[in-house]
C-alpha cells in the first residue's frame, strides 16, 4: 500500500525510482525498486520502498502486495525508458525522469533496515549515506550511476566520480557486464575497491569477486522470454543470502539459479515463485 508516513520497521529498505518503461504491447511498471522489492518480499521480507512517482500507471503487485510499504515522493513524471532492440544489442532511450530522491527523505523507522538497498537507475540518488544510517549490509546497484544521456535522451555510459568512495563503504555491489559496456579493467578496478562485487553476464550467469579470488557461476539454460529486471532479481537474492549465511559464493550461487527463471516470463511476472525458491534451495544444498 501507498504509506506517506511509514511507522513499522522493514527488513530491506529499496531507494530508487519506479519506472515506465514502453515495450511494443503497452507501458508496464519497472525499475529496479520494483523488482527488488517484490523479489525480497517473496524471499519472506518485510519491504521499504522510497522512491518518487508520477503517477502515470497503476502501482500494480507494489501497491497490493502485503509486507511491501511504499514511500513515494511526488514528482510530474515517472522516470520513462524505451528500449529499440537492433542486430546486436539495444539502444536505450529515456523519455521523462522523475523527481531526485534525497536521502534525508527516508523515513528514520527505516534507517536502521538491516538490508540497505540503493539501486539507482537514472542518477536519482546519492551514491554516499548520510548521518543515522545503520544498515547491517548495503548494497549497491550502481547501473544508474554509471548511464547518462544526450540530448535526444539516448541513454550512454559515463564516469562515475564518486565510484571509489561508494564501493568502498558497501559490503556489495552487483552490476552487469553491459553496465560498464563489457570494459573488463573497469570491472577490475571496482572489485579491488568493492569488498564483495558480482557481475551478471545475461545468460551466462555471473562472475564473483571476493578476497582476492574470483569465481564463475553458470545460469542453467532457460528459454528467454524477457531477461528485464533478472539482474534486479539477482541482486535483492543476493543481498539477502550474504545477510542470512555470510557466505558470498554461496549467495552467488542461489541468486544466479534463482535469477534464471525470472527470464521465462515477462516484466514482473518473473518475480519468483515459492516453488522456485524451494527448488533453488534443494539445489544449492
Amino acid at each position: 500500500m501507498l504509506n506517506l508516513v511509514p511507522t513499522e520497521a522493514v527488513d530491506y529498505l529499496v531507494i530508487g525510482h519506479l519506472s515506465q518503461d514502453l515495450t511494443p504491447k503497452g507501458s508496464r511498471l519497472g525499475g529496479t525498486a520494483a523488482y527488488s522489492a517484490l523479489t525480497a518480499r517473496a524471499l519472506g521480507l518485510r519491504v521499504g520502498v522510497v522512491t518518487a512517482w508520477g503517477g502515470e500507471l497503476p502501482l500494480g503487485p507494489l501497491a497490493g502486495t502485503d509486507g511491501i510499504t511504499l514511500f513515494a515522493l511526488p514528482s510530474p513524471h515517472t522516470t520513462t525508458f524505451e528500449n529499440v532492440y537492433i542486430p546486436g544489442g539495444r539502444i536505450q532511450y529515456i523519455h521523462q525522469i522523475a523527481a531526485p530522491i534525497d536521502l534525508e527523505h527516508v523515513p528514520p523507522e527505516w534507517r536502521r533496515a538491516p538490508i540497505l538497498h540503493l539501486g539507482p537507475i537514472a542518477q536519482e540518488v546519492s551514491p554516499l549515506l548520510g548521518e543515522g544510517f545503520s544498515p547491517a549490509l548495503l548494497g549497491l546497484t550502481p547501473q544508474g550511476w554509471l548511464r547518462t544521456w544526450d540530448g535526444d535522451g539516448r541513454v550512454i555510459p559515463c564516469a562515475w566520480p564518486e565510484a571509489q568512495t561508494a564501493l568502498s563503504k558497501a559490503a556489495a555491489a552487483v552490476i552487469s557486464s553491459e553496465d560498464v559496456g563489457g570494459d573488463e579493467d573497469q570491472i577490475e578496478a571496482m572489485a579491488l575497491t568493492c569488498r564483495v562485487l558480482a557481475v551478471t553476464e545475461g545468460p551466462a550467469g555471473a562472475r564473483l569477486y571476493w578476497n582476492g579470488d574470483s569465481r564463475r557461476f553458470r545460469a542453467p539454460a532457460m528459454p528467454e522470454v524477457d531477461a528485464t529486471g533478472a539482474g534486479d532479481i539477482f541482486a535483492a537474492t543476493f543481498f539477502f543470502r550474504m545477510y542470512t549465511t555470510r557466505d558470498p559464493w554461496e549467495a552467488a550461487r542461489f541468486a544466479t539459479r534463482l535469477a534464471s527463471y525470472s527470464v521465462t516470463r515477462p516484466g514482473l511476472e518473473g518475480i519468483p515463485t515459492q516453488e522456485e525458491i524451494q527448488t533453488c534451495l534443494v539445489e544449492v544444498f
